[in-house]
C-alpha cells in the first residue's frame, strides 16, 4: 500500500545542483524530455498554450522553445529555488514566449489562466504525493486543459509485486553504480521509496486518468522504475 501522509514538495538536491545530479540518478532522464517532445510534434497542430507543471529548472521548456517557435509556455513549480534557475536558463527567450507563475504544487494551484493549454507536462513531479493529492493534481490538469487537450506526465513506478520491487531496485542501484554514485548516496535514494515519494503501478496510474475524465489514456514510455503516460481530454 502507498503512503496515505501528507504530501510534501520534497526535492532531493538543492536547485543549484539538480541538472548535474539527475541523469546520473534517474536512467535515460533526457529521454522523458526528448520522448515528449516528439509526442507533441505528432499531434494535428503545434499548441499555442504549453503548461509545465513541476517545471524544475525549465530543460524541458530549454528544449521545447526551440522546436515549437509559435508556442507560449507557462512554467509552475512548488519551489521558488526551481523557478528562480529556470528563469536564469531561459532569460534568453524572446519576450511573450514564457510566463512564470506564482510557485504552487499543482494540487494547490488555483491562479486564473489568460487560456487554456493545449498541452501540460507533469514529468516526474506527482510521485511525490499522496493517493488522495495525485488525484486532486491531475484533476486540476484536467480541468485547466481545453477540450481535446493533451496531458502527459512521467512518474516513478511501482512494480507489480514485492518481488518485482526487489528487482527493479537491484536494477536501479547497478544504473547508479555506473553512473559514479557512492553507496551512501544509493542507499538514501533507495530508502525513499514508500517515504520520500510514494509510486503507484501502471494499472493504477491508468484508472486514475480515466476516473479523472479523459477519453483517451495510453502507456507510450516505460523502462526501469519510470513510466510516461498521455491522455486527452
Amino acid at each position: 500500500m502507498t503512503s496515505s501522509k501528507p504530501a510534501r514538495n520534497f526535492t532531493p538536491h538543492l536547485p543549484e545542483d539538480f541538472d548535474a545530479r539527475i541523469s546520473s540518478v534517474l536512467p535515460y532522464y533526457s529521454c522523458f524530455h526528448q520522448e515528449t517532445i516528439n509526442f507533441v510534434k505528432s499531434l494535428p497542430s503545434s499548441p499555442r498554450i504549453w503548461m509545465d507543471t513541476g517545471c524544475g529548472t525549465g530543460s524541458l521548456v530549454n528544449k521545447a522553445v526551440r522546436q515549437f517557435p509559435v508556442t507560449k509556455f507557462i512554467l509552475l513549480d512548488p519551489s521558488e529555488g526551481m523557478l528562480g534557475q529556470a528563469r536564469k536558463k531561459l532569460s534568453s527567450c524572446p519576450a511573450g514566449r514564457l510566463e512564470f507563475l506564482e510557485a504552487s504544487a499543482t494540487q494547490e494551484f488555483s491562479q486564473e489562466l489568460e487560456e487554456q493549454p493545449d498541452v501540460i507536462t507533469a514529468i516526474q513531479c506527482h510521485h511525490y504525493l499522496s493517493r488522495e493529492d495525485r488525484a486532486k493534481a491531475t484533476a486540476v490538469c484536467y480541468n485547466l486543459l481545453k477540450e481535446s487537450g493533451v496531458y502527459i506526465t512521467f512518474e516513478n513506478i511501482r512494480p507489480l509485486t514485492e518481488e518485482g520491487i526487489a528487482i527493479g531496485k537491484r536494477y536501479w542501484r547497478s544504473f547508479q553504480e555506473a553512473n559514479g554514485r557512492t553507496e551512501k548516496e544509493i542507499e538514501e535514494h533507495l530508502k525513499r521509496f514508500d517515504t520520500e515519494y510514494f509510486p503507484i503501478t501502471v494499472e493504477e496510474h491508468l484508472k486514475l486518468l480515466r476516473d479523472t475524465g479523459f477519453r483517451t489514456v495510453e502507456l507510450f514510455w516505460y523502462s526501469y522504475m519510470q513510466a510516461g503516460f498521455y491522455c486527452i481530454k
